[in-house]
């Protein structure tokens, strides 16, 4: 195992890495231990009783965090005519359609969510294979296929969180910034949970929220008691 650097060892001083804490408590030792010279990112984890491999037992959706994530997204908009101009209005940061396409098949993928039209989605399927593993392929079920392309762009931007169960039956977000009060971070956890927890699947059995994470970028992760992240 590596050494801990000064930093991380004062960091982890006093902390109780082995327990369950109550999501307030955690959330002030995880602003009080992200000590690095940016403003990290506060992720959570959670670990769900499902098995991703069974079409059934698939979480994956979107939320709109209520004090957003405080990161800056990149949004590209697949549309022409009326439609790409009212993305460009709405703040998209790249817009285009068969000129679009041939860019990302050419290996510019600089945006962090990809938004269509319906009548765009001929061109955006020969995108699946770059796409799709990136989890940046446009889904009418998370709201990246709309002819509202300017809602999109805009709740893209405010903060709205995709998620999805990775194989492990975890599934991740960064719900916020160190700099986040400690109300704001609590609030952006509970949303995100609260999300999980509306899309969940009917194959799922038994125990659906297992085990609740919280940590910063470069600090130390804490288990949360589940109760305390629900409602």
């Amino acid at each position: 195992m590596a050494k801990k650097g000064k930093r991380l060892r004062k960091v982890y001083e006093g902390l109780d890495t082995a327990s369950e804490h109550e999501l307030a408590d955690a959330v002030k030792a995880i602003k009080a231990g992200a000590t690095a010279k940016f403003d990290e990112t506060v992720e959570v984890s959670v670990n769900l009783g499902v098995d991703p491999r069974h079409a059934d037992q698939m979480v994956r959706g979107v939320v709109s965090l209520p004090h957003g994530t405080g990161k800056s997204l990149r949004v590209a908009v697949f549309a022409k005519d009326a439609k790409a101009e009212e993305a460009k209005a709405a703040g998209a940061d790249v817009v285009g359609a068969e000129d679009l396409m041939e860019a990302i098949q050419g290996g510019e993928i600089n945006f962090d969510r990809c938004i269509a039209t319906p009548d765009m989605m001929a061109i955006v399927g020969r995108l699946g294979r770059v796409l799709g593993p990136r989890g940046l392929m446009p889904n009418p079920k998370l709201g990246t296929v709309t002819p509202n392309v300017a809602e999109a762009v805009k709740a893209a931007k405010a903060g709205q969180v995709e998620f999805r169960v990775e194989k492990a039956g975890i599934v991740h977000a960064g719900v916020g910034k160190a700099s986040f009060t400690e109300q704001a971070i609590g609030e952006n956890v509970k949303a995100f949970v609260d999300a999980l927890n509306k899309a969940k699947p009917s194959g799922a059995k038994g125990t659906y929220l297992k085990r609740v994470s919280l940590s910063s970028t470069m600090g130390p992760g804490l288990r949360v008691t589940v109760g305390s992240v629900v409602g």
